[in-house]
């Protein structure tokens, strides 16, 4: 595919991360002076305060690729004002010779709209359409937007991106495990205690409240970004990584996560919002005064979740996912806690367990080993830390890049979107009911006073 129409052209997506992955692309001789970007919106922009936004926005954010690949990037860059309600004008935005791609980098809100739209606008044969996460609010609009999207297009067509499985680090994940003999071996509930999946941030709410206050920290990171990652530690190894494969494996696991009731709820589950703080030299105001919020939502920003897997591998395991904003440190891993060893011919306090540790961001390998000596009485944990090797593309740069080419392993199938959300979906409706309070934590703290402590970070020896 050689031409990319976004609808959202001018939003922070776009310019955040979809110019900087066109630049990588072009970087890495991916695309030529044949590709073709359209960003299409709502403003009243003429073609230079477009160009002058495309050409900050790259300063911005793409300043490590080479000038001669921003260059490319604005060079075939194309406005065209569009309002994804009408029908015409979005038929003059995707007017052109050919199949194409269509981006709807727009709030989840619009999805269905810009749908029905586009089925009125008449898409080429052969085109391909991505749509941005959160797919759907729950698991009954999530299987109205599929019905939709099967009326407009072939399942292969449609890609229901996340953006977290082209990242490095989470590819690492599946070669840690599957191209190693030690880990595969004891990959299971025999010798795993829990994993944590964290993704802790300092950042705060940076004037997004039209779309995070409508959504909370549940959907916007639990429901997509964290259950793929809990997919690809739990899931039985595929016969192979294509896209059939690996997506049939990620089903397998969402379908076996234990169905939580309200019981289960209020012991498994924890949601706060931050207050006003301190995050580094920087005020905060609370969750409640930021800009555009509606305090009456009582939407979520940091929340803790427990789940269990009812199959043969990880029964007695618990995955515990954690993600919250405003908080005092970023702390973004996977953390595999092994089970203490079943004798210790040691004093029981001088041995901790085993723990491997895929930082996320930065990105790192981590093996946390214990040794003890006989005659030693303390505790000598030995830590080997590997960087990963950065890719020669950014997550974005993959991810369009394996949507121009029209490869699905790294986006969503129709099912799994599903089941993520059949896994959710109890704990919203419960929270709408107030079975789980709203607690509050300060800006710059490490969240609600008594969630889950933060892992030992052992100093290496």
């Amino acid at each position: 595919m050689t031409r990319l129409v976004v609808f959202g052209g001018t939003g922070d997506l776009t310019g955040r991360y979809l110019l900087p992955g066109l630049a990588a692309l072009f970087d890495t001789g991916h695309l030529d002076e044949h590709f073709r970007l359209i960003c299409a919106d709502m403003k009243e922009w003429d073609d230079a305060r477009f160009h002058d936004w495309v050409a900050d926005r790259l300063d911005r954010h793409a300043a490590n690729f080479s000038p001669a690949a921003r260059a490319s990037v604005a060079a075939a860059a194309r406005y065209r004002q569009a309002d994804i309600r009408n029908p015409r004008e979005v038929a003059g935005a995707i007017a052109g010779d050919g199949p194409l791609v269509v981006y709807l980098a727009l709030p989840p809100a619009l999805f269905p709209l810009a749908l029905d739209t586009l089925g009125a606008a008449g898409l080429p044969a052969g085109s391909r359409l991505v749509l941005e996460k959160p797919f759907g609010e729950d698991l009954a609009s999530a299987e109205a937007l599929n019905r939709r999207l099967a009326d407009l297009l072939p399942e292969q067509s449609v890609f229901r991106v996340d953006h977290f499985l082209a990242m490095t680090t989470v590819q690492n994940v599946l070669g840690s495990r599957l191209a190693n003999r030690v880990f595969e071996s004891v990959w299971n509930s025999t010798h795993i205690e829990k994993v944590e999946i964290v993704w802790d941030e300092t950042l705060t709410l940076e004037d997004r409240a039209g779309y995070y206050d409508t959504v909370g920290a549940l959907e916007d990171m639990v429901q997509n970004h964290l259950l793929q990652l809990l997919c690809l530690i739990a899931m039985e190894p595929p016969i192979t990584l294509s896209e059939r494969d690996l997506r049939d494996r990620k089903v397998d696991v969402l379908r076996s996560i234990h169905t939580l009731t309200d019981d289960d709820i209020r012991r498994c589950t924890r949601r706060a919002r931050y207050s006003a703080g301190t995050i580094g030299d920087r005020q905060v105001p609370s969750y409640r005064d930021e800009r555009g919020v509606d305090p009456s939502r009582g939407t979520e920003t940091f929340t803790e979740i427990d789940l269990t897997i009812d199959n043969w591998r990880w029964s007695g395991t618990t995955f515990t996912m954690r993600t919250g904003k405003a908080l005092g440190a970023d702390h973004k891993e996977v953390a595999v806690h092994f089970r203490p060893v079943p004798q210790r011919p040691f004093r029981p306090d001088t041995t901790t367990p085993n723990v491997l540790r895929f930082g996320l961001e930065p990105e790192s390998l981590t093996l946390a080993l214990t040794v003890v000596g006989a005659a030693v009485d303390a505790l000598v944990p030995l830590t080997m830390t590997t960087p990963v090797q950065p890719s020669d593309l950014p997550a974005y740069g993959r991810l369009l890049l394996n949507v121009l080419n029209g490869d699905p392993a790294l986006s969503i199938r129709a099912d799994e979107a599903e089941q993520a959300w059949r896994v959710v979906t109890p704990v919203i409706s419960a929270w709408s009911r107030g079975v789980v309070p709203l607690e509050e934590y300060p800006a710059g703290s490490s969240g609600p006073d008594d969630h889950l402590p933060e892992p030992a970070r052992d100093e290496p020896h």
